[in-house]
């Protein structure tokens, strides 16, 4: 991918995060509040987020290259094992607690938040552990 493409892409999605709402732990924390005050309007922004991604997967899957010329790499693997229970337990937890997930919690922290410094620096520490000591070799 140009970076130009990329950096287009990146300042599309952060834009959409920001936009929705996705880069407010408290907002986040309130729609994953079920039995106190839910707030429900992040529904909406992660169906249009499944719908887009429906369509987009469904259309990547009949070609080959991207209309950047890239590649197209989809996985192959359906398999549904304790790796992949066990870290979407853990991302789950983080998420809640934190109220942030990876993209969101960049773009927060660009924009200055200490508290989504710390959690992306948490997120880097967390990836280079994995990497490092629990990766497939």
């Amino acid at each position: 991918m140009s970076p130009l493409i990329a950096l287009l892409s990146g300042l599309v999605f952060g834009l959409g995060l920001i936009e929705s709402g996705m880069t407010d732990p408290a907002k986040v924390k309130g729609f994953l509040d079920l039995f106190g005050a839910w707030d429900p309007s992040l529904v909406l922004v992660m169906g249009g987020a499944i719908a887009v991604g429906f369509v987009a997967f469904a259309r990547a899957k009949r070609r080959r290259v991207a209309w950047s010329g890239a590649l197209i790499e989809l996985p192959g693997s359906r398999v549904v094992d304790a790796r992949l229970v066990i870290g979407g337990l853990i991302f789950g937890t983080g998420w809640g607690i934190a109220g942030y997930c990876p993209g969101p919690a960049i773009v927060s922290a660009a924009a200055g938040s200490a508290a989504a410094v710390a959690f992306v620096a948490a997120m880097a520490v967390g990836i280079a552990g994995h990497d490092g000591l629990l990766a497939e070799r």
